[in-house]
């Protein structure tokens, strides 16, 4: 088992990153692959935590993770 351990983001914060790339809620969902636009907007107006995971990918395929980068080899 693997667990990412990282602060868990505002609400505030997923709108921030997501905006920060020009990215609609729907795009947003769809980069991280198993959430709906529903879904999304409830992390942006916090009804609901985006798991750390979904966070991870979202942070890390758009170029905005603080530890890692995503390189094609």
């Amino acid at each position: 088992m693997i667990e990412i351990l990282q602060p868990a983001p505002t609400a505030q914060e997923v709108k921030d990153a997501r905006l920060a790339v020009g990215m609609s809620q729907l795009e947003a969902a769809q980069l991280v692959g198993h959430a709906s636009y529903q879904t999304w907007n409830y992390w942006e107006n916090g009804h609901r935590a985006i798991p750390a995971a979904s966070w991870a990918l979202f942070l890390l395929a758009t170029g905005q993770h603080s530890g890692y980068v995503l390189r094609r080899i």
